[in-house]
């Protein structure tokens, strides 16, 4: 008979496997996690804690684990520290380490005169011993090879990181964020593409600008429906083509007439879109981009651009192929692929790899023309005169039925998802529907998917937003059928984590930003700045001990301060308290409309009381003057970086994204408009009163007060 195991053994083996039984609530209150959700996370990480028995078993598995083991499955190590590595042997053996760099040679390490005592594992002694890993070891990605008696026994990845991504030269920057599908242009085809993203880096870096930050350009599905929100994709590491703008693509060049005719027409309504101010249909857009796309493919292309392409496939290897697979699949079953091609490890997938051959050349190569649209994107930014360009923003997690599951279904836990518990703004905490990464698995692929995916994303641009960066220490389990409060946080090796991204960042000449908003530990902050990673402030979240706005000069140094952000109403819907009326007719609310209204009038107050006291406002100041003056606000902080938000500049009221809704609201759908709704297109805005107004007082604020 199974006996249910004691919370003290549970408890035990949940912390063996980074697993937190309790947790501070936003409130300030602890909260134990329950014996159901402990054993229910630990199965998604292929622990088997249902019985007693299991659990005992499960302790000495996870204390044998290192011992099981030649090396390490990977490490990562601080570039200017001196270190360790510990190797496991049969017992009185000879061992030797070798470390193959990744610019080529060798290096002998030498082995401590640490000793451990032998211990039997599976029936054999096994013995311990510790290599020192010297202080000047180059930085990037080695190879460590362990040579038991003589003869080659292991191998095992080595990464040496950087300590502190150093700071950008100058002093204080400033930049402009916006949602890039949102903001269109007479050219778009119905959404912002690559094509408008050059244009306004272009026109931002000549007013001064060092940066221009847009949301995640993750792929999303290639057939219809495709998800609207771009922190739902199925991979983070390649682009959605539906920001390709199919006329910049080189070889339209050499369309015959009626090609041309048809690569016309196809966009022809979708240009008419833009002028409309309509919820966005990525459908619709990508549809006809579709159709353009497959035009122009068919085109020969020439010697040099075949070479090109070649080398781009041959740059992002079996990971570009597989994803192209994957969408080629999508295509031919109508996003229903059979259960025996339900993952790349399917003995059915190399059958349909050769018969989908072609659409599987398609999808690679809109990969490669996505990658040159973008990387014209990055050089038309720095050549206007910034000095990173684009800022990326990389998404917290995946679709759980996209390619990064298909194709690495070992890397992701099964039977969980990840959200955050419940906080001030989501009182019924979040759930994300998304799957997280294994912890073990994660570091037993010697961290490949975090290192592709890092260094893919931050090719193009010269600053990176990390969401929810939170994530790479702890992230919020939900089981499945559970509500999003009843989870339970998994932690991560940070130390890898963080050193792996840093790594990548170096390489690409990238500054890094970790959205560290929410409930995130204190530690957590000190952390990242000592690593060099800046921290994101909000003025609406920002607060002094008495509750009441955080005075300018008391911000933190090592961020990125704005006024807002994506999941919040612009200014001009903020001050008017409108976040509160649709949280109310979504029915997010937990506690009386009354109460939470009178709660955000109180915080609008003091936040203009505050403007009137630093001399930014007045009593009869207009909305205009007052997101003036939230943004000058800002601008007196000592914050490293200060972003202004487009739909502020222009007016807009309408926020992009409501959390804890899926289709009761149009999230990330939202086209740019101004106060009075009509739409504002790319070529709108060097003549727009309001955005000349902004940037007057906001850049004569800012020079003032040290930028």
């Amino acid at each position: 008979m199974s006996v249910h195991p004691s919370r003290d053994l549970l408890t035990e083996l949940a912390h063996a496997h980074r697993v937190s039984t309790d947790f501070w609530g936003y409130d300030g209150q602890h909260r134990e996690v329950s014996d159901e959700v402990l054993i229910k996370v630990l199965a998604a990480l292929g622990v088997d804690a249902s019985t007693e028995e299991a659990v005992r078993a499960g302790l000495v598995d996870a204390e044998l684990a290192p011992w099981r083991a030649t090396l390490p499955p990977c490490t990562v190590h601080l570039h200017g520290t001196e270190g360790t590595i510990l190797v496991h042997v049969p017992a009185g053996s000879s061992v030797h380490l070798t470390l193959a760099l990744e610019e080529g040679g060798q290096w002998e390490l030498g082995q401590t005169d640490e000793w451990t005592p032998d211990r039997e594992v599976d029936g054999r002694m096994i013995g311990r011993a510790a290599f020192i890993l010297p202080a000047d070891l180059p930085l990037g990605w080695h190879e460590i090879m362990a040579r038991i008696d003589g003869e080659e026994a292991a191998r095992a990845p080595i990464a040496v990181a950087p300590q502190r991504l150093a700071d950008p030269p100058g002093q204080r920057s400033w930049g402009m964020a916006a949602q890039l599908y949102s903001v269109r242009s007479r050219g778009s085809w119905g959404i912002g593409d690559l094509a408008d993203l050059a244009d306004l880096t272009t026109l931002f870096g000549e007013e001064g600008a060092d940066f221009f930050q847009i949301n995640p350009l993750h792929a999303a599905e290639p057939i219809a429906p495709m998800s609207h929100s771009p922190y739902l994709p199925v991979t983070r590491r390649f682009v959605n083509p539906i920001y390709i703008r199919p006329e910049a693509i080189p070889e339209v060049a050499y369309l015959t007439g009626p090609q041309r005719s048809l690569v016309e027409w196809a966009g022809e309504e979708e240009r008419a879109n833009s002028l409309r101010n309509e919820h966005l249909n990525r459908d619709r857009s990508w549809k006809a981009k579709l159709e353009a796309l497959e035009i122009i493919f068919s085109v020969p292309r020439s010697i040099a651009r075949t070479a090109a392409f070649e080398r781009f496939r041959a740059r992002e290897g079996q990971g570009l192929e597989d994803f192209a697979l994957w969408c080629a699949l999508q295509e031919k079953y109508a996003g229903q692929i059979p259960e025996h091609l339900s993952s790349v490890d399917s003995v059915y997938v190399a059958r349909e790899r050769r018969e989908l051959e072609d659409r599987i050349d398609f999808f690679a190569w809109l990969q490669f023309i996505a990658d040159e649209q973008l990387a014209l994107a990055q050089r038309a930014a720095t050549a206007s005169g910034m000095s990173m360009g684009v800022c990326a923003d990389l998404a917290v997690g995946v679709h759980p039925l996209g390619s990064d599951v298909w194709s690495m279904p070992d890397s992701f836990a099964r039977g969980v998802t990840v959200g955050a518990p419940a906080d001030m703004y989501n009182q019924q905490g979040q759930d994300w529907s998304q799957p997280p990464w294994r912890p073990d698995t994660l570091a037993e692929t010697g961290y490949r998917p975090l290192r592709e995916m890092a260094g893919t994303v931050m090719r193009h641009a010269g600053m990176l937003r990390v969401d929810h960066v939170a994530g790479f220490f702890r992230l919020w389990w939900i089981p499945d059928g559970h509500p999003a409060s009843e989870g339970c946080y998994v932690n991560f090796d940070h130390e890898a984590m963080i050193g792996v991204l840093l790594l990548e960042a170096y390489r690409a000449g990238c500054v890094l930003v970790g959205e560290d908003l929410g409930t995130v530990e204190p530690w957590v902050r000190d952390y990242l700045a000592q690593r060099g990673i800046y921290g994101t402030s909000v003025l609406w979240f920002e607060k002094e001990d008495d509750g009441s706005p955080l005075r300018p000069e008391n911000y933190r140094h090592e961020v990125l301060a704005s006024v807002n952000t994506h999941d919040l109403p612009p200014a001009a819907g903020y001050l008017a308290c409108e976040h509160v009326d649709l949280r109310d007719s979504l029915g997010l609310l937990d506690i009386p409309v009354e109460e939470v209204r009178a709660q955000a009038e109180d915080e609008r107050d003091q936040m203009v009381g505050r403007l009137i006291e630093y001399g930014l406002a007045s009593e009869e100041s207009t909305e205009r003057e007052l997101v003036e003056g939230l943004c000058r606000y800002v601008a007196r902080t000592p914050s490293r970086f200060v972003g202004l938000s487009l739909v502020d500049a222009v007016g807009e009221r309408r926020t992009q994204n409501q959390p804890g809704t899926d289709q009761e609201y149009p999230n990330w759908r939202v086209p740019l408009a101004d106060g009075a709704e009509q739409v504002v297109l790319v070529e709108d805005l060097p003549g727009n009163a309001r955005l000349r107004s902004l940037l007057h007082v906001f850049r004569d604020e800012f020079s003032a007060y040290g930028g």
